[in-house]
This record gives structure tokens, C-alpha cells and sequence, in this order.
């Protein structure tokens, strides 16, 4: 259902950006099939040729997505904002949400003779999931099959329940593309069943803690991740270590991940919109801004802003000092100063909000994809800082809390 009303909510807000003339974005959704995003494209005429056009029925969905991120970030014409399950799309419209999922319900004792438990309905799909299983069957794993392929059980069941009862599960994606994690994954993880993976090569930046999950990059490594799925399954005290994260809490990143849904991706869709255009104002010759920095002397004070990631509004700060630590104490206390609350508090499991005490993980300029803010991108050292600053006058940076 929220999947069709995202897919609803961007078609319409497409033509009213064209309409309005505000500019022409394609925007694009996880909801929209080949056929859709084909004919959006041709209505932006972004492929001249009909034959790469109809070329594009021989894509899958996520290779789609992909291709587009890279066309747009190539040089390509007409895509202005991007929405994928890619986090490296203007705005990621990801599987994850503390809403969606229970990720914290409590482990329940696996009862079932066999170890593993399997929910694989498409037969067809185009990487090696089906072979991976049939080795892993031939390597003596007792599996459970409740899909359409390999069924060796009755599959009217609910698929979280069912899955609490098994050591392992299979998150057997159907297309191995970076940043493509579905239900399958964090399904697993609410039930506290081991997830084994065929999918994202990056799988690692959506696991609750290392050692969480068991991945087959690639399908010569199906036997030894049976060797490892018997000796877990063999020695409590090693396959309990897979679930500590249930009870200790997930990782920091992990956290910082999920919190990104909080705020719906249409929100988080028009703060896009709103911060593009604002920024194209303050370029204008008529805009009038507070100084950027003062000088007295042989002192100089910078104004910069900030803004908790999820929010539109900045506020001011003012540094003395261009360094990566006075820039994280003057946030901490700017925020701290105004009684400030997560955007995630309300929605994170109440046993890993943590208490009133704001604790930062990430800090970067406004702009960055997510993938750059959680994961690649960090001022190197007090030198790069000032550099940005003094690059761009009344720096503008978003906080991530966890």
C-alpha cells in the first residue's frame, strides 16, 4: 500500500512540476514498472533511439535504476532528481523503517528440525539464487521450502512467524545490485533467524552488527558458507555470538541507516526540492544574507548553518575556530541549547532510543547523496574544513544524530 501511494504521489508531482515549470524531474520510484519508466523516458526524450528504448524490457527494474544514476551523474540530460533504493539517488526510497519492522523482537527458540527456511516464489530470476540452493541442499542442509521454487512445505503461513522458528534464512534477492536490500533481509532480522544473502554486494552497510549475516558473493562460496552454516548451527554459543546484536542493540551505522525513514521519502522528496530552490535564490542578486564572517583584528568569526538531516529549516552557528572539533561542539551545543529532539526518537524501538543526551555520528555539507554522508565521505582533517568553509561562504551542513 505505501508503495502505491509513493508511486501515485511522484507521478503526480511530476506533471506539476512541469506543469508550474518549475523544471522537469523525473521522478522515480521502486513502484514504477519497465513499462512506466519506459514510457517516462520517452516522454522526456531522453533516448533518442527506439531500439535502446525497447531495449529496456530486457532490464530488470533495479538494473534500470541504476543505469539512470549513471546516465544522470554522466552528463545525461532531463533527470533531475532520482529516487531509487540506490542511497546514492537524490532521494533513497529504501525497504528499511523502524515503523515497517519490529527489528528488535525478542529471539524465539528454533524448533525446527531443519535449519533453514527458504521463501523463493520467482523461479526465473536472473542471478544464481536457485543453484546456490541446490548446492547448499546437495551439502546436506536441511532446508524448509514454503515458495513456488524447491517447495517442500506448505507456504499459507506468516512468513516472519515461521521464520522465528529457524536458525537461518534465506534472503535470496532476485537481482544483485548495490543498495537493492528488500523484506527479505530485514525480515530476517525481526524474526532473529541468521540472514543468508544472494544480493547487494554491499550488503554489509545494512547489517545490525559483524557477523550478523552469512553472504554468498558469488556462488563458489555456497559450500563454505554450509561448512559455516553447520558449525553455527552445531556450537549455541558461536550462533548466539550471530545474534548478540538483539540484545546488546545494532550498530551505530545501522541505526544512522534506518533513521533515514523516519522521515517519509515524499518529505524528505520536497526538502530536496525546497533546498534547490533556495539555494538558486540566494544566488540571485537581490538576495540578502547575514556576513558570512566577521574580522577584527587578527580574529575572525564564521557564520555557518546546520540543519538535522530530515529537516528543511537551518539555524546559525558561528565558529572562532575552523576545526572539525569546534564545528561538532558548536552543533552539540547549539542543538543541546534548544532542547533539542531526535527526528527519529518517536520511531525507533523504545530499548535503543537512548536517553536525552544528543550524540552525533555524521556531519557533512548539504547536497551529499547518503551513501557519501553515512559511508564515504569525512573532512580529512582541519585543513579540508577550511578549506570548504572559505570555498563557500556561509557553509551549510546537515547532522545526523544516533
Amino acid at each position: 500500500m505505501l508503495w502505491s501511494i509513493l508511486g501515485i504521489f511522484t507521478r503526480t508531482l511530476f506533471w506539476f512540476l512541469v506543469r508550474t515549470r518549475i523544471g522537469r524531474h523525473a521522478l522515480l520510484d521502486v513502484s514504477l514498472g519497465t513499462v512506466q519508466i519506459r514510457n517516462l523516458m520517452r516522454r522526456l526524450d531522453h533516448m533518442g533511439k527506439p531500439e535502446q528504448l525497447l531495449y529496456l524490457d530486457r532490464w530488470s527494474l533495479h538494473s534500470i535504476m541504476q543505469k539512470i544514476i549513471l546516465l544522470r551523474h554522466d552528463g545525461g540530460r532531463g533527470i533531475d532528481i532520482v529516487m531509487t533504493t540506490s542511497l546514492s539517488s537524490d532521494v533513497p526510497v529504501g525497504y528499511f523503517s523502524w515503523a515497517e519492522y519490529d527489528i528488535m523482537a525478542p529471539v524465539q527458540p528454533k524448533t525446527e528440525n531443519a535449519i533453514a527456511a527458504a521463501f523463493i516464489s520467482n523461479c526465473g530470476a536472473r542471478n544464481f539464487r536457485l543453484q546456490a540452493l541446490e548446492i547448499l541442499e546437495k551439502a546436506k542442509i536441511k532446508i524448509d521450502s514454503y515458495g513456488g521454487c524447491h517447495r517442500n512445505r506448505d507456504g499459507r503461513v506468516d512468513k516472519v512467524e515461521a521464520l522465528r522458528r529457524y536458525k537461518f534464512s534465506f534472503a535470496f534477492e532476485n537481482s544483485n545490485e548495490e543498495d537493492y536490500v528488500t523484506e527479505k533481509f530485514f525480515q530476517s532480522l525481526v524474526a532473529g533467524s541468521v540472514p543468508v544473502v544472494i544480493g547487494a554486494p554491499n550488503i554489509q552497510d545494512f547489517a545490525p552488527a559483524p557477523g550478523s549475516y552469512l553472504h554468498i558473493k558469488e556462488l563458489k562460496d555456497a559450500p563454505e558458507v554450509a561448512k559455516t552454516m553447520k558449525y553455527l548451527s552445531e556450537n549455541p554459543v558461536a550462533y548466539n555470538k550471530s545474534l548478540r546484536w538483539k540484545y546488546e542493540g545494532p550498530s551505530d551505522s545501522f541505526k544512522a541507516l534506518v533513521d533515514m525513514a523516519a522521515v517519509h521519502s515524499s518529505c524528505r522528496l520536497c526538502i530536496h526540492l525546497a533546498t534547490t530552490i533556495r539555494e538558486k535564490e540566494e544566488k540571485s542578486a537581490g538576495f540578502k544574507n547575514r556576513p558570512c564572517k566577521c574580522t577584527r583584528g587578527s580574529k575572525t568569526v564564521y557564520h555557518l548553518f546546520v540543519r538535522e538531516r530530515g529537516r528543511f529549516e537551518m539555524v546559525s552557528i558561528y565558529l572562532r575556530k575552523l576545526t572539525l572539533e569546534a564545528l561538532e561542539s558548536a552543533i552539540w551545543t547549539k542543538f543541546t541549547s534548544m532542547n533539542h529532539v531526535p527526528i527519529w526518537k518517536e520511531e525507533r524501538p523504545e530499548s535503543i532510543r537512548g536517553g536525552n543526551e544528543l550524540k552525533i555520528y555524521r556531519v557533512y555539507p548539504v547536497g551529499m547523496t547518503q551513501r557519501q554522508a553515512l559511508y564515504t565521505f569525512k573532512f580529512e582533517n582541519d585543513a579540508a574544513l577550511r578549506s570548504h568553509v572559505q570555498s563557500n561562504p556561509c557553509a551549510k551542513f546537515e547532522v545526523i544524530f544516533v
